[in-house]
């Protein structure tokens, strides 16, 4: 793998559906080039996991949103905490993916944490991935990649990862409708849907091992840093 000695301030937006890799290369990526690293669906998953741990109900839009204003957040090293709370494991399940479907959609949380993702890539030097990354939230990205993989491709890695089965291998056909439940949610909101933006680079991870996805999203951020003459640690 890749690994740049400096750091060039670029931001780097990873757009996505579920299962289709973004947080597995977005986090390589960020790891490479010793930048940081934007989890921007755990933080609707925490709001989703803080909100219902005070028997606020996911459908009170202003009292979710509340809890979206006031949080603290402190997402290192993979670890993710909401005011003081560790949720690293808590949001990966089942249940809090259908949570964190619903607060997304609550426009005046996605203000919230959508000033909050733009404040972390202020400076440069942030690999950020979600659903709105390169449509919302950094439109002028100096590099946008979309990663995308087969129904049936996508399902089978959910399936076998634990963390979002509720911590066992769950039947591919079942995960699957999920999936597709989540894929229509996300893309047919109102606020925001998962989209690809027109300058997307788009990668199609089916077959394809995350070590050789990884090494091209280096290859196009080395090719946009030079083409931009920007050089170790310029900003993007």
């Amino acid at each position: 793998m890749l690994h740049w000695p400096f750091v060039v301030r670029l931001v780097i937006a990873v757009d996505g559906p579920s299962g289709a890799g973004e947080a597995t290369a977005a986090r390589a990526v960020a790891r490479s080039l010793g930048y940081r690293h934007g989890d921007t669906g755990a933080r609707y998953r925490a709001v989703g996991w803080r909100a219902r741990q005070l028997g606020i109900a996911l459908d009170d839009e202003a009292a979710v949103t509340a809890v979206a204003e006031a949080a603290r957040f402190d997402l290192d090293d993979g670890a993710i905490r909401i005011d003081g709370h560790d949720v690293t494991s808590a949001i990966r399940t089942p249940e809090m993916d259908k949570a964190a479907t619903l607060v997304a959609r609550n426009a005046a949380v996605r203000t919230v944490l959508v000033a909050r993702q733009r404040a972390l890539g202020a400076e440069g030097g942030v690999v950020m991935e979600g659903r709105d990354i390169g449509t919302v939230v950094f439109p002028q990205a100096a590099l946008k990649i979309y990663l995308d993989a087969s129904p049936e491709e996508r399902a089978r890695r959910r399936a076998a990862d634990p963390a979002h089965t509720s911590g066992r291998i769950a039947a591919v056909a079942e995960v699957a409708v999920d999936l597709a439940a989540r894929d229509k949610a996300d893309s047919t909101r109102s606020v925001a849907p998962l989209m690809k933006a027109d300058d997307a680079v788009y990668i199609d991870t089916t077959g394809i091992p995350i070590d050789d996805v990884v090494g091209r999203v280096l290859a196009l951020a080395r090719e946009r840093a030079g083409a931009r003459g920007s050089g170790p640690g310029s900003r993007d």
